[in-house]
């Protein structure tokens, strides 16, 4: 068995790891040439990656010209302690209220205000607001790479 084979994330470890972690960067295609890194926090749902942003930013530009992008969701600060899930994917760009609304309170939740459920209504008011400026991006995964070197149990590189 290779170390590749030895560290990689089962898709159950993938799944934990990212409801663990809060910020995936994403790197979008640029007019330039070069990647468009940027952080964004991130919800699972039903396996699948997403976010929201301001629908006039760069990154939605980018993803309008080329619906590619790469994601990255890391954590550690030894060698023996890196773990990361770097997924390729095709983005679809959501624009409709009826997709954003939902996610944008599921961002709430996630990062900050508790369960859905118990939102006030001017919790709800500021979201709404907010998703009329944002889109939904959804992060279809094509490809992956996993890395979990705890694994590795002796701490050798």
């Amino acid at each position: 068995m290779s170390r590749r084979d030895q560290i990689q994330m089962s898709d159950e470890e993938v799944l934990a790891f990212l409801d663990e972690e809060k910020v995936l960067v994403a790197a979008t295609n640029g007019k330039d040439g070069f990647p468009h890194l940027m952080p964004l926090w991130y919800i699972v749902r039903d396996g699948t990656v997403w976010a929201w942003t301001f629908g006039k930013s760069q990154k939605v530009k980018n993803l309008e010209r080329d619906p590619k992008a790469t994601i990255q969701v890391e954590a550690g600060e030894q060698y023996q302690e890196l773990r990361g899930v770097m997924l390729k994917c095709e983005v679809k760009v959501h624009t409709d209220i009826e997709t954003i609304l939902p996610m944008g309170l599921e961002l709430l939740s996630r990062y900050g205000a508790g369960p859905v459920a118990g939102f006030d209504d001017s919790a709800r008011a500021m979201v709404q607001k907010q998703a009329e400026k944002r889109v939904a991006l959804e992060f279809v995964e094509t490809g992956r790479a996993t890395w979990d070197h705890r694994k590795l149990g002796s701490g050798v590189y």
